[in-house]
Order: C-alpha cells, then structure tokens, then sequence
C-alpha cells in the first residue's frame, strides 16, 4: 500500500481532530476512495478517525514532553523542538491535502509527495525520541555483558600476536590470562560467591515408623502396684463319670491345681542429651525428640510383649509361653502355610479357646498372598486392589517383632493381658551428671508395665518349616 493514500486517510482523521465535523471527514474519505482501490483500509483509517472526532468533540492534538534530565539534556531538546515542528508540518499538510480534495476532487503529486516526506520524518524522530527515553529509565543504557572465556582469549592482545606469529610457522605456545568468573565456590578467590547463596532449608525428615499393633491385640488393664499376682490353673484331673442312684458307693473325685503366679511392673526407659541451646532455640526439635523417644518406647514393647525372654528385666513374652505346634491331623501333600494356620488353629479350638488373630513376619505374610493355583491365579490376593489382612476369618498381623518362618495363632484377650503402671513420658532435666555446667539436658522417656499371660495353651507357636513336615501324612 503506498504511504500517500493511508496518509490521504490519516489526514482526514486529523482534521477532524482539528475541528472538522464527522460529516465533512466522511465526505472528503469518499472522494479519496473513488479514484484508490485500497478503499477499504483507507475508509477503515478515516472512519476510525472521524468516529474518535464525535466521540470526544472538538479539540487540538498535542505533543507533551518530559523535562530533559542532565545528562541528555541538549540532545533530548533539540530532539523535542524538531519533533514539534514536524508535527506541526504533518498537520499543514493534512490541511492542504482537505483543501485540493475540496476545490480539486484530488490530490496533487506534489502535495501527495510532501505529505510522505513528513510522515516519514515524524516518525523517525518518534522513534528516536522513544529510544533515549527507555534508555533515561534504564539509567544510562543497557549493562555490559559479561564476556565468555573464549571471548576473552581472542579478542586479548597476547592471543593476535600468537596467531600472527602462527602464520608464519614454527612451534609456539603461550597463555592468556582472562578475568576471573563469579561462581559459587566458597574460597577466598576472585569471582568467589558461594557465601551469598542461601540454602533451600526443607526442615527435619521424619525416619520410616513400624506400624505397633501387638499391644490392640490384648485386653488392657492398670496396676497400682509393682508386681501382679493371679491364682492360675496348673492342673487338672477329670473324673467325672455316671454313679449309680442307689449303692452306697464313693462318687468319683476329680483334681485341680492351682498356683499362685507372679508377673513383675518392668521398665522400659531410654534417654538422649542435647544442648539447652538448641532446644531454647529451636522448640520444633523438642517435639521432635518427645516424639522419637515416645517411639522407641513403643518399638521396644511391642518386641518384649511377643518375644521377651522372661529373665532379668525382661517381660515374658506371648510367643515364649505360647503351646509348641503338634499337629491335630495330618494330611497330603504339597501342605502350605495356609494349610499350617488351619491345623494351628483346630489346636486351640480343641484346647477349648477360640483364636481371635494371627501373627506373622511381613515376609510369610507375603508368601502367601502370592500363592497360586495350577492356572497361575492369586488364590487370595488382588493385585487391583487392597483385600483386607484375614486368613481363615481371622485378622493377620504382619509384624517386623516376628521372627520370619515363625508364627502365633491365638485367643489373645482371653490368654494375656497388659497391665499399665505408668504411661509413657518425656521428662527434661539439667540436673544429671555435669549438666548444669555444661549447658546441657537429659530428656528421658520411660514406662513401666506388666504382661500377664493366663492361659499358655491359648497360644500355638511354632515354625512353619517343621509344622509342614509334621503334618504332611505319609
């Protein structure tokens, strides 16, 4: 499109500006267009203009500038004066171009050429004025680029007398020295930042917990004292028979033992040191370590109620008293772990206690969840999905205080009970050893309980390894 028919357009836009009513702007458009076959954009330029004339009615175009500051000041000046004065020269020759399409019906060439030469000018000085006004706001221009190494070797003055000499043959080396580059090392060097980079702190990473459930197995109980006593059944003889109505025979007599059993309140307790400085400073840590010694009470008991040994210290375990597997009847082979579990559990229904859960390391449970038949289908797991943890209607318990290859089926509240000296807690004290002087704490964490175990024969235990052998039939 040649600029002097948009300028055609534009020019009636400025009169209109100037005070020429939109009916005269339409009006001088139309006579541009008849002779122009850019007539829709042209008629798109003057009409804009002429509806932005009614719009806010009559008023003259201005051109504001700011106050030169003082390091550009003449040329930003003399800049603003020129500007202004081709503004000034667009706006005659707008003026002129609306005469000669009033008196003529066109534009003459020479008028047509006048009018590019000063839109071409206004805008090359607007564009000029632009350039040193971002260059003002960025205060002085852009900043230096930082030179890569490779820049600063060629371009150094070492670098052209090596290549000059290399020209000329012969062997040469030589070094050039470059400046030093900032990067994060932390050494007292040139170009050394490392000290200003913060670290992204994310704050402590809790450890991996074992999940405790051997203690909701059992029914709970609270002493007041340190030691539980209970009269438990040791032994029994059944003589009971049928006995004639009418001789004056002795009725059959039958015999119980009874033995009056002790259980200790033991102690579980384990404590840490740490300054009083940190713990002042930071009382996230405090909760922190309130929470891992409260854990390792818990990780601790859950081992000694299942397999404490029931000397010195130690509680006497569930497993240690529990009744050794013997097989109630055997059967075919291959007999699995499952197979195990059924049979251990018609002992205690035989020994008259109703088990009520299962005990197992994570590894046997496993093993059984990925049993399969002859068509290579999961006989109890889902692999979609998340079956609950039951073998034989009995809730399984896979827990890493289990030994692997050993298992516990049980009547649990029936057979045993936990009884509560002191609930777990936390105590922070100076006073221990030099802890006063030293600015140092001792946080302690203890409990004390009692495990008592009623009935061994409520508990089968054994290995599922022998277990298999014993029940395979011959």
């Amino acid at each position: 499109m040649k600029i002097s028919t948009f300028l055609a357009a534009f020019a009636v836009g400025l009169l209109a500006l100037a005070a020429i009513t939109p009916t005269d702007a339409f009006a001088a458009s139309s006579a541009v267009l008849a002779s122009s076959h850019y007539a829709p954009l042209a008629l798109a330029a003057a009409g804009g203009v002429a509806r932005l004339a009614a719009g806010f009615g009559r008023f003259s175009p201005r051109i504001a500038f700011a106050p030169p500051d003082e390091g550009a000041g003449a040329d930003i000046t003399a800049l603003a004066r020129d500007l202004k004065a081709a503004a000034d020269d667009v706006k005659k020759q707008a003026e002129t171009t609306n005469t000669e399409l009033k008196n003529l019906g066109k534009v003459t060439e020479d008028t047509k050429k006048a009018a590019d030469e000063a839109l071409v000018k206004h805008n090359e000085l607007a564009a000029r004025m632009t350039e040193i006004e971002q260059k003002m706001v960025r205060g002085g221009g852009e900043p230096e680029r930082r030179k890569s190494i490779g820049e600063q070797v060629s371009e150094s003055d070492d670098f052209k007398a090596f290549a000059q000499k290399a020209a000329r043959g012969g062997k040469l080396s030589a070094s050039f020295p470059v400046k030093a580059i900032i990067s994060s090392l932390t050494t007292d060097a040139n170009g050394s930042a490392g000290d200003l980079i913060v670290p992204d702190r994310r704050g402590l990473i809790d450890p991996v917990l074992r999940r405790m459930t051997i203690r909701d197995l059992i029914t709970p109980g609270r002493t007041a004292s340190n030691a539980i006593q209970y009269v438990k059944e040791t032994g029994f003889t059944n003589s009971a028979a049928t006995h004639t109505e009418t001789a004056g025979t002795r009725k059959p007599q039958s015999e119980i033992k009874f033995d009056l059993m002790t259980t200790a309140v033991t102690t579980i307790a384990h404590w840490v040191q740490a300054t009083k400085q940190i713990l002042d400073d930071v009382p996230m840590l405090q909760s922190y370590i309130d929470g891992r010694l409260r854990y390792g009470l818990m990780y601790a008991e859950e081992t000694q109620l299942l397999m404490g040994g029931g000397t010195g210290t130690d509680l006497n375990g569930i497993y240690t008293q529990a009744t050794a597997f013997s097989t109630p009847i055997t059967i075919a082979a291959p007999v699995t772990k499952i197979d195990v579990i059924r049979l251990a559990m018609l002992q205690a229904f035989l020994a008259e206690y109703p088990p009520n859960g299962v005990v197992m390391h994570p590894t046997d449970w496993a093993t059984i969840e990925l049993t399969k038949d002859l068509g290579g289908n999961y006989l109890m797991a889902n692999p979609a999905g998340n079956l609950e943890k039951r073998l034989w209607g009995l809730p399984v318990v896979d827990t890493q205080a289990m030994t692997i290859d050993k298992f516990l089926v049980g009547a649990f509240q029936l057979g045993a009970q936990i009884f509560d000296r002191e609930d777990a807690n936390v105590s922070i004290s100076t006073e221990d050893d030099q802890n006063f002087t030293k600015n140092l704490v001792t946080i302690l964490a203890e409990e004390r309980l009692a495990l008592a175990v009623y009935r061994p024969e409520a508990f089968i235990k054994g290995d599922y390894s022998d277990a298999i052998t014993a029940a395979t039939s011959a």
